[in-house]
């Protein structure tokens, strides 16, 4: 969450010297979100201070979170991924907000139009819901002849409906079945994988979750000894074995974030702001891991890779 003043908490009242920004979970991207807001005209110790929150992916802790910085009249908002978004939107209708979420803002209810969202809050969307036909197109470069998939999702997130919608809608237009897999903890993931290898699913695609990324080396674990071709949301993912990692790139997109609240700091209305897209994509291949699981990666979509993990 943002705001003004150079002490740390969560209101901005002040003039552009003495500025301050509050921020929630940004998690490994708070660097690129100090770059959008120098590219602006702010620098942290100079003309900003920033301070962070995290719900350590707890999203019950997060409207407490937010309310308590709500309470400090910030300035600015700004708020990721999605769930502190909504809680944040839920929260406040005059304190700007800026979010960074991976859904479609418009259908989660957080802005009214893309071009004009009106009232209080703007942002960036990294569309990494929209990718999942993508990683299903590319699963099925890898595993041909795979008919059927299986997407690991959480069912207690509040997006949880948006990705299930999602996942079929994206299964349909590459014609091929994808049973969701519903998992909230390490039991339930072991329990997917099970799942997942018992009904001879061609390859598992782990969605954004939070909870997930903090059990990867669990799912990498289960992948190998289930033989399970994988693909994932986040490079954390194949840099800790997993077989592959499609999805937008998150440093891009914390980097806009930064951009629109140093903009908001400086007078901009957040309603007047368009919702940006961040359209970089970028994919990851392990091929140690495809090795491990006997998979070959065809030539032409390792031409196509960001990186190459040997």
């Amino acid at each position: 969450m943002a705001a003004r003043r150079a002490r740390t908490a969560a209101g901005i009242a002040g003039d552009r010297l003495r500025s301050r920004i509050i921020t929630g979970t940004v998690w490994r991207f708070r660097r690129c979100f100090r770059q959008g807001l120098r590219e602006t005209g702010y620098i942290e110790g100079q003309n900003v201070t920033i301070e962070f929150r995290w719900a350590e992916n707890h999203n019950e802790r997060v409207p407490a979170l937010i309310a308590d910085l709500v309470q400090r009249h910030p300035s600015v908002l700004v708020a990721a991924p999605t769930v502190p978004a909504l809680a944040a939107k839920a929260a406040t209708a005059t304190v700007p907000i800026v979010f960074e979420c991976g859904v479609d803002p418009v259908a989660a209810g957080l802005v009214v139009s893309l071009n004009r969202p009106g009232g209080n809050i703007t942002g960036i969307a990294n569309l990494s819901l929209g990718l999942i036909e993508k990683q299903i197109e590319i699963m099925r470069e890898v595993i041909p002849k795979a008919t059927a998939f299986g997407a690991l999702l959480n069912p207690t997130a509040q997006t949880f409906p948006l990705y299930e919608s999602g996942v079929q809608t994206a299964a349909a237009a590459q014609g091929v079945q994808v049973q969701i897999l519903k998992a909230r903890n390490s039991g339930e993931i072991e329990l997917a994988f099970e799942t997942a290898a018992k009904e001879r699913m061609g390859a598992v695609i782990v969605s954004s979750d939070p909870v997930f990324l903090t059990q990867r080396d669990q799912i990498v674990a289960l992948a190998t000894r289930t033989a399970m071709p994988n693909i994932h949301a986040f490079r954390e993912y194949a840099l800790a074995g997993g077989l592959m990692r499609y999805s937008p790139q998150l440093t891009d997109a914390y980097r806009l974030t930064g951009i629109y609240a140093g903009r908001i700091l400086n007078g901009a209305k957040p309603g007047d702001l368009p919702v940006q897209q961040a359209v970089k994509v970028e994919l990851v291949v392990n091929l140690k891991t495809a090795k491990a699981l006997g998979v070959t990666i065809p030539l032409a979509l390792l031409g196509r890779a960001d990186e190459v993990i040997e």
